[in-house]
Parts: structure tokens; sequence; C-alpha cells
């Protein structure tokens, strides 16, 4: 680290339950880059975190937003954490955003050495969502997530009740695919496409910046993801995938386990770590010291230096 002014990078959590693992990743992150700007958004409706145990380089937003999983609240505690990060006198030139369930798999030279080497302004996943790409059978297995994101952010349903005869319910839902159809109801155009990928992603003063500029005009693209699920995946990605201004690497330098399929990743375990380090990521997830804290330990003596 003595190469790197010591605002080279800094670090936002998001965090919600196992604080021991909070703290875990908190101590890491201070050893390996000697006590970093740490602000963490952490949900205390869903756990406690003792503020008392934290360093001082670690802020906490307050008041915290009460998040729900798949839900914009998520999107909204982001910036606000964002926010608060980029007003204090010390903010970093790179961020990266972690959950509680994160922790590195590379030295603290190796993604400094990548970050500021580079002309990059953010290490984020976004692919373009369209509609042939939605109707295309030439999509492989392990980007069918394209298509479910076509369905969630580039579609508009009407739904509809009505009572037919002996009083019985019917429910009928209208939903409208084509961008012809969809034109009068969505954000997206020709010249504002939809983006979607990992939520998890690094970036630095610029794109931040551009992130807390975008998310204040309460336009219409947030109006639009504050009424859709899943907004973890798209919403920032649609904003910097939409930035010319900006020079974003399609990578956002995690390792994560899909494996098993499902809405969440593979817990990793002692057996993963020689995929983890044959990868090009920064940071993994997800991990839990509940179920192999092991692993964690590996990578403590691994990324030390």
């Amino acid at each position: 680290m003595s190469n790197y002014p010591s605002n080279a990078i800094g670090f936002i959590l998001l965090t919600h339950n196992k604080p021991l693992q909070t703290y875990r990743l908190i101590n890491k992150l201070n050893s390996m880059f000697n006590y970093p700007l740490i602000v963490c958004h952490h949900d205390f409706s869903k756990s406690d975190l003792s503020v008392n145990s934290l360093s001082k380089n670690v802020l906490l937003v307050r008041p915290h937003i009460e998040t729900k999983w798949a839900d914009f609240s998520v999107e909204e505690a982001t910036v606000k954490a964002i926010k608060v990060m980029y007003e204090n006198p010390e903010a970093p030139d790179w961020f990266v955003y972690l959950s509680g369930a994160d922790y590195p798999i590379k030295t603290a030279r190796q993604i400094l050495d990548e970050l500021t080497s580079n002309s990059y302004d953010a290490y984020v996943e976004h692919e373009q969502i369209t509609y042939e790409k939605y109707k295309s059978d030439a999509i492989p297995p392990d980007m069918s997530w394209l298509k479910n994101s076509y369905q969630r952010y580039c579609t508009k349903s009407f739904s509809f009740h009505s009572l037919i005869k002996y009083f019985a319910q019917m429910n009928i839902e209208i939903r409208l695919e084509h961008p012809l159809l969809t034109k009068l109801f969505l954000p997206f155009s020709k010249k504002f496409a939809c983006f979607s990928g990992s939520q998890w992603f690094s970036a630095n003063r610029k794109a931040a910046e551009h992130i807390i500029d975008f998310h204040g005009q309460r336009n219409a693209v947030t109006l639009h993801y504050s009424q859709a699920r899943y907004t973890e995946e798209a919403y920032i990605q649609t904003i910097l995938g939409n930035s010319p201004h900006l020079k974003l690497k399609n990578d956002c330098r995690r390792y994560v386990d899909w494996s098993t399929g499902g809405p969440h990743p593979k817990i990793l375990l002692t057996e993963d770590l020689p995929n983890l380090l044959a990868s090009s990521a920064h940071f993994a997830r997800k991990f839990d010291i509940d179920i192999d804290s092991n692993i964690l330990d590996e990578l403590d003596r691994i990324t030390s230096e």
C-alpha cells in the first residue's frame, strides 16, 4: 500500500445479518488497505451491529433504510451510501461495493494495480437487454437471465379483475412485450437502453458522482425501476451503461458460483478454493462463517503480503 495514496480505495458495504461476519470483513479490509474509508449501510431492522466495536474509519449510513430482497429499497440504500462516501473530504478515488458475504481473494496490491493502471471508470457487468435477445433461440443456457431481464424491466402488464356468472372472480393479465407497444409506458428507446448484470461493482469518483446526480433527478428511469422487482440487477447498470462519458469494463471482478440453480448463489467452501484462485476476480461471494470459516482462514493467508 505504500505506493498508493491513502485515499486510493474505499468500500461500501450493504449488510443486514451475521454481524460477526461483517466485523471480520471490516477487519480484513482494514488490515489489507490500511484503514480505508468504509461506508456501511446496515439494516438494523434485520439485526443489530455494535457501533462501538467499529473502527473510526467506518461510517454508518443514518438513518438506515429498511431493505427488502429484490426491492428498490436496496438501490435507495446503495446510492445513499455512495452519497455519504463522496460527501466526505477523504473520499477515495475508487470504491468497491460489497455485501457482508463477500471476501477478497486477491492481494491489496493486485486489486489496486488493476484499478489504478487502466482508463476504466467502472468495473460493472452490463449487458444490453433487447427484444431480439428475448425472442432469440440462440441464447445459451448460461445467459438465460437475459430473457428474464427483458420480462422484468422491458414489458408492461395490465391486470383486470372482474366478476362473472355466479360471482366467481376472474383475474386477467395482459402483458405487452414488443417495443412498439411498450414505448409509451417505459423509459427505454434507441437512445436510452436497458442494461442488466451483477449487483456488485467497482467504480471511481467520476462514475460515483454520475450515479448520485442521476438518482437525484428522480426522472422517468428512476420512477420505472422504483416500481419494478430485482432492480439491483439493472438500475445502476442502466445508469452507467447509458453514459458515453464513462468508460466501462464489462466485468465486475467478482467470483460467484451459480451452479446450484435458484435465486441465490452457492455458498463457497474450502473445496472451491482452487477455482477462486484461478479466476481474475478481486472478490468472491457468498461465504458463510457458520458453514465454513476455514476458507476465509485460507484466504487470509493467501492474500496477506
